[in-house]
């Protein structure tokens, strides 16, 4: 009964560390490029190759290896490293579509007019 409940909560902690790097992957995937080197961090393919390899890692082998913890570390650092100077270098945004206040016809550079 005792190693039923382990191996449940190891289950569950799997799929936890899974999703923290995927959370890491699709949001590295949908930063832009220059905003990897305005942050004086490494580029976009690197943290993409180190993300997706956590995943399969995260995967493939059990949590008790030292492959997986590896790969925590490294969802881990692009989470609460990367991920937050990349969202000051550009401008705060999440880069997911999320508004920030405005009009529906606010443009880039202001309020749309209609030609007017």
């Amino acid at each position: 009964m005792l190693m039923l409940g382990f191996a449940g909560f190891l289950g569950l902690l799997k799929i936890v560390l899974m999703a923290l790097a995927a959370f890491g992957l699709f949001d590295a995937a949908f930063r832009r490029e220059d905003a990897f080197r305005a942050a004086d961090k490494q580029n976009k393919v690197f943290w993409l190759i180190i993300l997706a390899i956590a995943l399969v890692v995260s995967y493939l082998f059990s949590i008790l290896s030292i492959l997986p913890i590896v790969g925590v570390v490294a969802s881990i650092v692009y989470i609460v490293d990367v991920r937050p100077a990349l969202k000051q270098v550009s401008g705060g945004g999440s880069g997911w579509g999320r508004r920030r206040g405005g009009s529906s016809s606010d443009g880039p550079y202001g309020p749309y007019n209609g030609g007017r």
